[in-house]
């Protein structure tokens, strides 16, 4: 009988390597899982004033996870959820950085995996488009936030998230009829398994919308 010491030595090889990856990329998946939640908690049950000081330990997370890892796509849109979510918290010129580091974060994210979390990094780009004053300032950019908009939307036709955002940016852009179709479409998006708090509060910025512009 023929043996393959070589092939054998390789298969084994390759084989302790995956068991290396394997625990790594568990420890990667709880990491972003658990930013994941403290975000939700931030951003949704925190009060405006405490939510500055309660996103610094975020964003030391985010820069040790990205140093580790930084081609996981999944960690990517979430470092870049926080980094543009205290862009809105602290506001004004000082916001510019971090809504550019975002801006990084989700571009890199969408060259690695366009469909990661749902489209999100999609939506989240389309969105910083959207809010970002545009030039000389900043990088706003109505054409390029439609584009990213819309493919958030086409990853994830019935999520929260994507129809929430595209309607925010329809209703700025005077397409009252279009933006109230996919605020309701977000407010009968099914529950989300351990997103609880994000749902609750993304259901009432929608329903807040709604109600403003069923008034105008």
């Amino acid at each position: 009988m023929r043996t393959y010491p070589r092939l054998c030595s390789t298969l084994f090889g390759v084989l302790a390597g995956l068991a290396a990856i394997t625990p790594a990329l568990a420890s990667v998946d709880a990491e972003v899982s658990a930013l994941r939640k403290q975000w939700e908690h931030v951003n949704f049950e925190l009060a405006a004033q405490e939510q500055e000081g309660a996103y610094g330990g975020l964003l030391a997370r985010c820069d040790k996870l990205l140093d580790e890892q930084p081609d996981d796509a999944q960690a990517l849109t979430w470092c870049g959820i926080i980094r543009s979510s205290f862009a809105g918290v602290v506001g004004g010129l000082d916001a510019l950085g971090y809504a550019k580091a975002a801006r990084d974060d989700f571009e890199r994210a969408v060259a690695i995996d366009a469909t990661v979390s749902d489209g999100a990094a999609l939506t989240s780009l389309g969105t910083l488009y959207a809010r970002v004053p545009g030039w000389p300032v900043g990088f706003g950019n109505s054409k390029k936030a439609l584009k990213y908009l819309e493919a958030g939307l086409q990853a994830n036709p019935e999520g929260i998230d994507s129809n929430f955002f595209l309607a925010e940016f329809l209703a700025s852009e005077g397409e009252t009829a279009k933006a109230k179709e996919h605020l309701r479409r977000a407010l009968r998006a099914a529950p989300r398994p351990g997103r609880s708090a994000a749902d609750a509060g993304r259901k009432t910025e929608a329903e807040a919308l709604l109600a403003e512009l069923s008034e105008s």
